[in-house]
């Protein structure tokens, strides 16, 4: 089997630029791996080979007339099975949704294909992508190749399976609740969240989102290296005008104070100490670098994670609760059942409410980094969750929801966050998570490198 897999993005590039390899022996080598991996992963449940090859020679074919096939030209990349890629199924992990054939590329896989990347394939999610765990009915189970014991994470845990076994050097993922961060933590990468309006999205398969998800839910990427994450950034946030919610904002920003906020239980969560370690780690680091670290409690969290709960089930009651019944998945009824439990059905005045509930924090929070430019915090209270726990009991849920008040919170203010692994406790990942103002992800990537650089990967 070939080495390629193990190249970053950037290396890749560089050797393409060269000649010193070519578009098609990259797919090559990564539909390889695929072959030799994927059966006992269950990462990739859509596969695009043709197309792939078919793609990786009209990226040759330019570069040997001494085109410029874009800044991705020849990297293979996986795209998620919950946004539109022509003439595949957008099953978002259900059975109801087999058929539902996309006639036109969702925003940014048309972005990621303009740029010069290569699909290899489409990747697992939860049914309704509705976990931070990676089962279902229509695509079976994904399994985390550090430890099979182990969440792979979710929603995005096909994406960040396939990055971590070296089948796709990134992976587009979507977070609305951690789908992104979650799944990079657990299975030992990186992974950011850009800002809401960074990044164009658009399904013309179903209806548009209701009002929580356009402005909570954004894609990006997943990745073994920091500078493979900004170049799929890149990529990914060009225009488009099928978003009306897609902002022209300048992917480098102005010059801010290097003040590094630091929490280590924010709002008042119980953190496991190994995560405690990472961040004291994380900070020194940043110190070395010159950024003055300051440890401080965060605006509120657990308020936004109870505005984000009963928005999200408001809308769900409203336009998927009897799909979850009619798809039959017992994951995701569990969830569903056991989140209405947290989030109890409101009227339309408290509906209305959750709005202006919601600007306050949006004030507060961009007051904080008014002060503090970046914020540094857990990813979970705590280190990846066994497998399916959510499901197990009553209590489990509950746990895992109260570990997950970072993931949960941030996304209602429309935040960025970048998940960056710092290494493992035995077989099992740690990392750390920074967030930024909307529109900061240059400071992420940049203390993300700082933070993450010298963490190997493993194959």
């Amino acid at each position: 089997m070939s080495h390629l897999h193990s190249l970053t993005a950037t290396e890749m590039r560089a050797r393409l630029a060269t000649g010193a390899t070519s578009a098609r022996a990259l797919v090559a080598s990564a539909l390889d791996r695929v072959d030799a991996l994927n059966p006992a992963l269950n990462a990739i449940v859509q596969r695009c080979d043709e197309q792939a090859f078919a793609a990786a020679d009209a990226v040759d074919q330019a570069l040997a007339m001494g085109q410029d096939p874009g800044p991705l030209a020849g990297i293979p990349v996986t795209v998620k099975v919950n946004v539109d890629q022509a003439g595949f199924a957008t099953t978002n992990g259900l059975r109801l949704q087999q058929s539902l054939i996309a006639a036109e590329d969702n925003p940014v896989v048309a972005n990621l294909r303009r740029a010069g990347a290569i699909i290899i394939g489409r990747t697992n999610a939860p049914a309704f992508s509705l976990r931070w765990f990676t089962r279902n009915l229509m695509h079976g189970a994904t399994i985390n190749p550090r430890d099979p014991d182990l969440t792979p994470g979710g929603s995005s845990g096909g994406a960040a399976v396939a990055v971590a076994s070296g089948m796709g050097l990134i992976g587009h993922g979507t977070d609305i609740a951690g789908s992104i961060r979650y799944p990079a933590y657990a299975c030992g990468v990186h992974g950011l969240r850009p800002s809401l309006g960074r990044v164009p999205a658009y399904n013309s398969s179903g209806p548009d989102r209701m009002i929580g998800a356009q402005l909570m839910a954004v894609s990006g990427p997943i990745a073994r290296s920091i500078p493979d994450l900004a170049l799929a950034l890149h990529a990914m946030a060009a225009r488009d005008d099928r978003d009306p919610w897609w902002v022209p904002a300048p992917l480098s920003g102005p010059d801010q104070p290097r003040r590094l906020a630091l929490c280590m239980e924010p709002d008042g969560m119980v953190v496991d100490p190994a995560i405690k370690s990472a961040l004291q780690a994380a900070a020194a680091k940043a110190e070395a670098a010159g950024w003055q670290v300051e440890e401080v409690a965060t605006p509120p969290l657990r308020e936004a994670v109870a505005l984000q709960l009963s928005l999200w089930l408001a809308e769900m009651r409203r336009t998927g609760g009897a799909a979850i019944y009619d798809e039959g998945d017992p994951d995701a009824i569990f969830i569903y059942e056991n989140l209405s439990r947290h989030a109890p059905e409101t009227d339309l005045n408290g509906f209305m409410d959750m709005f202006p509930a919601r600007l306050r924090l949006v004030r507060l929070w961009r007051a904080f980094f008014a002060t503090y430019p970046v914020l540094l915090l857990p990813v979970s209270g705590e280190l990846p969750f066994a497998n399916h726990r959510d499901t197990a009991s009553q209590a489990d849920f509950d746990a895992v929801i109260e570990a997950q008040t970072p993931q949960i919170g941030l996304p209602l203010m429309g935040l960025p966050g970048l998940t960056v692994t710092t290494g493992a406790v035995g077989t099992t990942p740690v990392g750390v998570q920074l967030v930024a103002d909307q529109f900061r992800e240059d400071l992420l990537l940049e203390l993300g490198q700082i933070i993450g650089a010298d963490i190997p990967v493993p194959d």
